[in-house]
């Protein structure tokens, strides 16, 4: 029950630092960035599931840190869209172009409303910090995913 409770609030956790980011310190997110939020809402999901059902506990938690690891995975690819190793699929993620024959009026209706920032432009937190938000969430992924996996198995073997 405790392990589920704390996977659960660090899973909550996360994409609320985000959106507290974009409320009060006015960093714009981008497309990827949104995607990165999905898995930890689905791990904190699982999280509270397993804390209904105590007996499935260990696999709801594995599941919810496969979860947090899926999101670290998605911080890493950013990573490398904003240290341009390669582009981001997504089109919501190019900033806008004068390329090809383009209007002034096609470009104004290619732009997306929200997000309002292309992927391969970091943002950071800490000014001064060479770490992005990105790189942040691929750390905090990754050792979120790690930390529940254990829990997981430390509850399947008591």
């Amino acid at each position: 029950m405790k392990r589920a409770l704390i996977i659960l609030a660090l899973a909550a956790a996360a994409p609320l630092f985000a959106q507290a980011s974009e409320t009060w310190l006015g960093l714009a997110p981008c497309e990827l960035c949104l995607w990165q939020r999905w898995p930890y809402w689905a791990a904190a999901g699982l999280a509270a599931l397993a804390l209904l059902l105590p007996r499935q506990s260990g696999i709801l938690l594995a599941l919810a840190g496969l979860a947090a690891l899926a999101s670290g995975f998605l911080g890493g690819f950013h990573l490398g869209v904003e240290q341009g190793f390669w582009p981001s699929p997504l089109a919501g993620c190019k900033a806008a172009t004068a390329g090809g024959a383009m209007s002034i009026d096609d470009m104004l209706k290619s732009l997306a409303p929200i997000p309002n920032k292309p992927c391969d432009a970091p943002a950071f937190l800490i000014s001064g910090l060479p770490i992005s938000m990105a790189a942040m969430n691929m750390i905090y992924g990754l050792g979120l995913g790690v930390l529940s996996l254990r829990l997981a198995r430390q509850g399947a073997k008591a």
